[in-house]
C-alpha cells in the first residue's frame, strides 16, 4: 500500500489551508452540547489571543474514560464567535460561581468524528494549540500537529488576518511580530516544555 501522507483518508477533513485550534473538551457532557446544540465555550480569561479560526479540534482528557482519553476524536467547523456571560450560555446553572464571567461562545457546524483518533502520545496536558488543515490530515500523534518554527510566523500572520476580519478584534489588540513565550507555546514550541498549557 502506498503512503499518501494522509493519516486520515476517508474522513471529511478540513481544507489543507484551514486554520485549526485544538481545544480541550472538558467532559462528555460538553461533547454532547457541541453535538446537539452546536456550540463550544471558552472562558475569556483563559482563552488564546485569537479564537477566530476555521475549525476546532477537540482534545479529550481523562474524563472521557480510558478508551477515549488523551486523544482527538472530533472536530468541527467554526461558524461564528460571540462574547457572552456564562449564565447566558448555560441557563440551567444561574448560580454557578463563574455565572457572571465572560466566555467566548463558538457556534459549530456538524461534529465530525475521525475514523482514526489522534493520540496524545507523550502530551497529556494541552490547553490550546494552533495548527493547519494540512498537518491535521497527516497527524498520527498530537505532536504531528505542531507547526515547524520556520512556518510559525506565517501561521501567526494568517491568524491575525482572520481575527482582523472579525468584529471581536481590532488590529491594535494583536501583537505585531514579537511572539511571546505564551504564543510560541500555543504554536507548539516544544523547547518550552513537554506539556503545553497557557
Amino acid at each position: 500500500m502506498i503512503d499518501t501522507g494522509q493519516a486520515h483518508e476517508g474522513d471529511n477533513l478540513p481544507p489543507s489551508t484551514a486554520l485549526l485550534l485544538v481545544a480541550v473538551m472538558p467532559s462528555p457532557r460538553d461533547l454532547e452540547i457541541a453535538r446537539v446544540l452546536g456550540w463550544y465555550r471558552i472562558p475569556f480569561r483563559f482563552a488564546p489571543k485569537i479564537v477566530q479560526v476555521d475549525y476546532l479540534a477537540f482534545y479529550q482528557p481523562a474524563s472521557f474514560g480510558k478508551a477515549h482519553a488523551n486523544c482527538i476524536e472530533y472536530f468541527s467547523e467554526v461558524r461564528g464567535v460571540e462574547l457572552a456571560l456564562r449564565k447566558e450560555i448555560i441557563r440551567d446553572e444561574p448560580d454557578h460561581p463563574r455565572a457572571n464571567e465572560e466566555y467566548y461562545k463558538l457556534q459549530l457546524g456538524k461534529l465530525e468524528r475521525l475514523q482514526k483518533p489522534i493520540p496524545a502520545d507523550k502530551w497529556k496536558r494541552i490547553a490550546f494549540l494552533y495548527t493547519t488543515g494540512e498537518l491535521f490530515a497527516r497527524a498520527r500523534i498530537i505532536n504531528d500537529l505542531v507547526v515547524k518554527s520556520e512556518e510559525r510566523k506565517i501561521l501567526w500572520h494568517s491568524l491575525c488576518e482572520k481575527a482582523c476580519e472579525s468584529e471581536l478584534y481590532s488590529s491594535g489588540n494583536l501583537p505585531e511580530l514579537e511572539l511571546t513565550p505564551e504564543v510560541l507555546m500555543m504554536l507548539g514550541d516544544l523547547h518550552l516544555g513537554e506539556s503545553t498549557q497557557v
